[in-house]
């Protein structure tokens, strides 16, 4: 009898911190600076590619979702602080990241591209790695990290927000911008008349997209890989490309490239 009572115990108490955990807030950090990824609406509600995804995530884990918007370079020391359980927002998979966090398995592909001035005449990466050239970068991305080590050449012109990077171009005081395939192809759209989008990858491999996690934290890892292999299988990702990315997508099958998802 007495055994029974202790297996009943210890099942009771499973029981509740299993609730308890079905009830806590997954906390998803994402700077809402990105669109169509990460965004706010006119009313400040979070939107976006990120945001479906994060809610999708929640609903297959039971659980609420709560968005912290976080300036970009606050998003990793937040996730290791343990401000949030998770980050969602673009972020590509690098080894130097996962040297203080871990990633879940790729759920996006992307390849850096870029945005020229359409007076430069610049027509490859080659035509930008060239003294007296200038390219703009946000400062902490892969672009950044790109053009450090490769384009040694040209001067670099770093900013805080992508905005910035893209008006510099804009204004002919840069010749390209380095950032990932639909932000150049989104800015193009929206400044045709002073810029050209250079889609065709020029990396040797494509960067992969994560969801970055705590290191630690495996119980949570293995839940959201399940999450992403399913959305993946079950046409979560295809219905929201269809949403926010369908005019993208028609280019980059005509241009021949890799999509997104």
């Amino acid at each position: 009898m007495f055994k029974q009572l202790i297996n009943i115990f210890i099942g009771l108490s499973l029981f509740t911190t299993l609730v308890n955990s079905a009830e806590k807030p997954l906390i998803v950090g994402m700077e809402l600076q990105y669109p169509p990824f990460e965004m706010s609406d006119k009313n400040g509600t979070p939107t976006g590619v990120s945001v479906d995804v994060a809610m999708a995530l929640g609903k297959y884990l039971g659980r609420e979702v709560q968005i912290e918007n976080i300036a970009w370079d606050g998003l990793i020391p937040s996730l290791k602080t343990g401000k949030i359980d998770l980050v969602i927002s673009s972020m590509t998979i690098t080894d130097e990241r996962q040297k203080t966090i871990d990633f879940s398995i790729p759920y996006a592909q992307s390849n850096l591209a870029i945005l020229a001035n359409k007076t430069s005449n610049i027509q490859d990466i080659e035509a930008l790695n060239q003294k007296g050239k200038k390219i703009a970068v946000k400062k902490g991305t892969t672009g950044h990290l790109y053009a450090n080590q490769y384009l040694k050449n040209a001067e670099l012109l770093v900013f805080d927000k992508e905005n910035a990077a893209v008006l510099e171009v804009i204004q002919g005081k840069a010749d390209g911008f380095l950032y990932d395939q639909l932000t150049i192809y989104k800015n193009w759209t929206n400044h045709r008349s002073t810029t050209v989008a250079l889609l065709k990858p020029f990396q040797e491999k494509p960067e992969y997209w994560g969801m970055a996690i705590k290191k630690g934290n495996d119980e949570l890892r293995e839940h959201v890989n399940a999450f992403i292999k399913q959305a993946k299988s079950d046409g979560t990702f295809d219905a929201l490309s269809k949403k926010y990315l369908a005019e993208a997508r028609a280019t980059f099958d005509k241009l021949g490239i890799a999509f997104f998802f």
